[in-house]
């Protein structure tokens, strides 16, 4: 097989590898380690074809929690490492790269959020998954794009219709939830993932013009949603043709779109790794991203040479502080249990 030019993140001339050969020694490292690869949805391809498992944040979550393997080689971002060390203890949670940050994950501090807690005493706080496992410590939930709704919902019936509720780090999807749910008694952090954020309504306008009549495909994390929903409201695009989704749901979207949209255009608005398993999903579906530019430089570092020096060497393994751990165990498996 003739050797591919790979794009890596801070790098202008990558060397050529044989995607072939890095696959093949990948799997034998996994198979020596008895290491089971997770990669998120949003991993550039090669990843993706090699990871025993793809999925969102919430179902690499239940697959770190279920595996039986002693070793997890995560590719993804450094919380979500974090998340599967907080609850594997017992087992070695390998990031290819350290370095593979979160923008979400950084705009909140744990002395910003306790601040923001003291000011609102009696609140329950929910955090996104994006966050550190000291975020997690300080929270009595967390929650995923897919089931941000359904814990809202879980909290109101647990304690109580107008409990206060701290919602964190996401704006864009805060406000999504909050115009879901209904519930006027929320506070949104002002906190944004740079890549979501960056998908604004111009975009929406000008695919809408390239597209018309397309389903639209959007994350609740994407600036564009508020927009979007108005649009919704006034008439102005049909609500059967929107759906707002989680990265799981869009692959789960694309699944049936296979049988029910053969032919059509379908407009995704979230990082465009995920035009990858959507097209191997529906291939016979043309799958249009919102924005091109619409790409995480910090899930890109992780790369095929580096997953398979980790698991050569045993390298990078992610460990989370037994006492940040316990803490922050609770409102991960509160969104495990949720979700069930």
């Amino acid at each position: 097989m003739k050797p591919l030019s790979l794009p890596m993140a801070g790098v202008e001339d990558p060397e050529p590898i044989d995607v072939a050969a890095l696959h093949e020694e990948v799997r034998e490292l996994a198979r020596e380690r008895d290491a089971i690869i997770l990669a998120h949805n949003y991993q550039v391809p090669e990843i993706q074809d090699v990871a025993d498992y793809v999925g969102d944040s919430l179902g690499l979550s239940q697959q770190a929690a279920k595996a039986d393997n002693p070793v997890i080689a995560f590719c993804g971002v450094h919380f979500m490492a974090e998340t599967a060390s907080i609850l594997c203890p017992d087992k070695s949670v390998l990031l290819p790269d350290l370095d593979a940050g979160c923008s979400l994950a950084d705009s909140i501090t744990p002395d910003e959020l306790a601040v923001w807690q003291a000011k609102h005493p009696g609140a329950q706080t929910v955090m996104y998954v994006n966050t550190t496992a000291e975020i997690k410590a300080l929270t009595d939930y967390c929650c995923t794009s897919s089931n941000a709704v359904r814990v809202v919902e879980h909290i109101l019936r647990e304690h109580g219709p107008e409990t206060e509720i701290l919602f964190g780090p996401d704006m864009f999807l805060g406000a999504y939830v909050e115009k879901t749910t209904g519930h006027r008694n929320m506070h949104v952090w002002s906190g944004e993932c740079h890549v979501h954020a960056g998908i604004r309504p111009a975009d929406i306008t000008r695919v809408r013009d390239e597209h018309p009549g397309s389903d639209f495909l959007i994350h609740p994390e994407c600036g564009c949603v508020t927009s979007v929903m108005e649009y919704v409201a006034a008439g102005d695009v049909d609500a059967e043709g929107v759906h707002m989704l989680s990265t799981g749901g869009m692959l789960t979207y694309a699944e049936r779109a296979e049988r029910e949209h053969a032919g059509e255009t379908v407009i995704v608005a979230t990082e465009t790794g995920m035009l990858y398993p959507m097209r191997q999903a529906a291939p016979d579906v043309t799958f249009v991203a919102a924005n091109e530019a619409a790409t995480c430089r910090y899930m890109k570092m992780i790369t095929l040479p580096k997953l398979r020096d980790t698991l050569r060497d045993v390298t990078n393994e992610v460990k989370v502080p037994a006492d940040i751990a316990a803490r922050a165990r609770i409102p991960i498996e509160r969104m495990v249990s949720i979700n069930a």
